[in-house]
């Protein structure tokens, strides 16, 4: 798999500026990333008021930016929404996007100033108070916000957030609603002061839970639930649940890149395959994922010519993972066995004809602080030495699979399930979801009892992203309810190193020490074909899976 450098600024001694982060190229990642349409727009043949269709599982939950954090929420908030900073399509390098500056010296310290001119879609002004007071009503445990761990490296998160190490909120209310880090300065600047240095910091902000929220969410939040108000390049339309969700482009976006459709109606396929039937009829626009069908015998390359198609990598996994809140699943041993039961190179030559790298270790090959084999031989197909591990565990009962199958699950889990039961000699079952909203209401209420599918699409380019919020006790997408001190202390040392390179050895630890107790088991690296109709050109999928919507273009 080829290795992207992606660029990131290192907070050093001197004052980071996103605008101006160094790549590796020597070039700078400034306010003209690539893709950026500018003689496109003004081409006779494009149709710039043409809505694309695009395929997208169906956000879990109103479109809150704090409280989102699964795929299809993300994409749409992506278009919703615009924060302090934005990540290039090919590179996921970040660049100022609401940002004028963001600074620090000791990255402890960091001060925000923000650009002027952006307006939320209600036309109110996007202020420095907007931020501050998102990431206050994110961080106060009361208001249950999924995304509220982002916030605790920030001064005074303990005094807002008293929230159980299983995210319940116990009958005492935190002592504070207002994060002590947080001071504003003027309409334009605010001041953020963290509880250690966390030279990662500034990488992070260009993801949904630290977007700005307009005044009128806080007024009621119900009906923006029913109406999102966001600050970015689209304003929502409407949403008719099971079936779609439709975006229009907003004329006030304050962005330097500017897009050439008039909206995008997301549409919810609970079958991939009908999604792709779709894309060949030029019913539908999009799919950013095409079914595991269309790999069998190379299929997709008689159905589409190669301007119709990509096959990119991205920024993640597929996996799979325990629901530790079950004690059944407490023996490392028994995790470690299921793990090298699992035939990676077999299972991908049969379902995706080779089209897939297995994984071996927790953070993505295209990421800075990835390593190599971290996880060594229990990510190996060792049938005879699982066996032995999996009778030592003690383990009784049948072994269950499950995973929503609304984007092209089924198959692959069905194949590993085949091998679990054949590498271990006990029953193995595989018991579908229907949606992924369904999937996640019954993993965040515990209701799940099998071993599940797990993917990670990382937030922002960052081993640190990879890590805390996957593996930190009591983190935002920790659904598995996996706990190891020893893990917490490293992740905790790995935040506050001095530099990203001492970071990121610390978090090379942690990774390790993570694929030791194995609580999620990785599969292979993401990576996708996209597919569209014959209408799209210019098109781009980017580092996190999805459209880039300021380079495509629709022809009349």
């Amino acid at each position: 798999m080829r290795k992207l450098k992606v660029a990131v600024c290192a907070a050093a001694a001197l004052a980071v500026t996103l605008s101006a982060c160094s790549t590796p190229g020597g070039t700078t990642a400034a306010s003209t990333p690539d893709g950026a349409a500018a003689p496109a727009a003004a081409a006779a043949n494009i149709d710039r008021d043409a809505v694309v269709s695009y395929s997208e599982t169906e956000p879990a939950a109103p479109l809150v930016p704090g409280n989102t954090t699964e795929v299809g929420g993300i994409s749409v908030l992506g278009t919703l929404f615009r924060g302090l900073i934005e990540y290039d399509a090919k590179t996921a390098a970040p660049h100022n996007a609401v940002a004028d500056s963001i600074s620090t010296t000791d990255s402890k310290t960091w001060t925000i100033k923000l650009k002027s001119g952006w307006t939320f879609h209600d036309g109110t002004l996007v202020t420095a108070k907007s931020f501050v007071d998102a990431w206050n009503y994110t961080a106060y445990s009361p208001n249950l916000m999924a995304g509220a761990s982002y916030f605790s490296h920030v001064q005074g998160f303990a005094q807002v957030n008293n929230a159980t190490s299983d995210g319940k909120q116990p009958a005492t209310l935190p002592a504070s609603k207002e994060l002590s880090g947080l001071k504003l300065v003027d309409d334009s600047t605010f001041t953020v002061a963290l509880d250690a240095p966390f030279s990662e910091f500034g990488v992070q902000l260009g993801y949904a839970a630290f977007f700005p929220l307009p005044a009128s969410f806080f007024a009621d939040r119900k009906g923006f639930e029913a109406h999102p108000i966001g600050d970015g390049p689209f304003k929502f339309e409407s949403y008719t649940p099971g079936k779609d969700l439709v975006v229009k482009r907003f004329d006030g976006f304050a962005g330097t890149q500017k897009v050439n459709i008039g909206g995008i109606d997301f549409r919810f396929y609970t079958d991939l395959d009908k999604a792709y039937a779709d894309v060949l009829a030029n019913k539908l626009d999009f799919l950013s994922f095409t079914p595991w069908t269309s790999t069998q015998g190379g299929k997709i390359k008689k159905d589409l010519p190669e301007n119709r198609r990509k096959t990119y990598t991205y920024l993640g996994y597929q996996a799979i993972a325990f629901p530790l809140f079950d004690k059944r699943y407490d023996n490392p041993q028994f995790r470690q066995a299921i793990s090298m039961a699992i035939d990676r190179k077999s299972m991908i030559q049969q379902v995706f004809n080779g089209g897939r790298t297995p994984a071996d270790g927790l953070v993505a090959p295209n990421v800075q602080g990835h390593l190599d084999n971290q996880c060594g031989e229990l990510c190996t197909y060792e049938p005879q030495k699982a066996k032995q591990l999996f009778d030592a565990s003690g383990f009784q009962g049948d072994i269950e699979l499950t995973s929503n199958i609304d984007s092209g699950n089924q198959e692959w889990m069905e194949v590993i399930c085949k091998q679990i039961q054949a590498s271990l000699g006990r029953t193995c079952k595989f018991t579908p979801q229907t949606t992924l909203g369904d999937f996640r209401s019954k993993l965040n209420d515990r209701s799940v009892t099998g071993i599940y599918r797990s993917a990670w699409v990382a937030d922002y380019p960052s081993i640190e992203n990879f890590l805390n919020p996957l593996f930190r006790t009591g983190a935002a997408s920790n659904v598995g309810q996996y706990s190891n001190p020893k893990v917490d202390e490293l992740l905790k040392e790995a935040d506050a190193a001095p530099s990203q390179q001492q970071g990121q050895a610390l978090y090379q630890q942690a990774e390790k020490l993570v694929l030791q107790d194995m609580p999620t088991i990785p599969i292979w690296w993401q990576s996708g074909t996209a597919a569209w109709s014959t209408r799209l050109h210019d098109v781009q999928p980017t580092q996190f899976r999805e459209l880039d919507l300021f380079s495509v273009t629709v022809s009349k």
